[in-house]
């Protein structure tokens, strides 16, 4: 099952975690929220929740 861990504000914004998740070796996909909006969300399994989530805090902070 997969679980939304972050909203992207940009498309660009969500290309970028998405490679910098790929990179670190985690599946993830990334999907538009609306066809009105340019918000897209990033999905991860569920089962690599945790540690995703310590990954994206340091991509977000750097």
């Amino acid at each position: 099952m997969w679980t939304v861990i972050y909203i992207a504000p940009t498309a660009r914004i969500a290309e970028n975690i998405t490679k910098r998740l790929t990179e670190e070796g985690f599946m993830v996909q990334a999907r538009p929220v609306s066809l009105s909006k340019q918000q897209f969300e990033i999905l991860v399994p569920s089962g690599e929740l945790e540690e995703v989530q310590e990954a994206l805090n340091s991509i977000l902070h750097s």
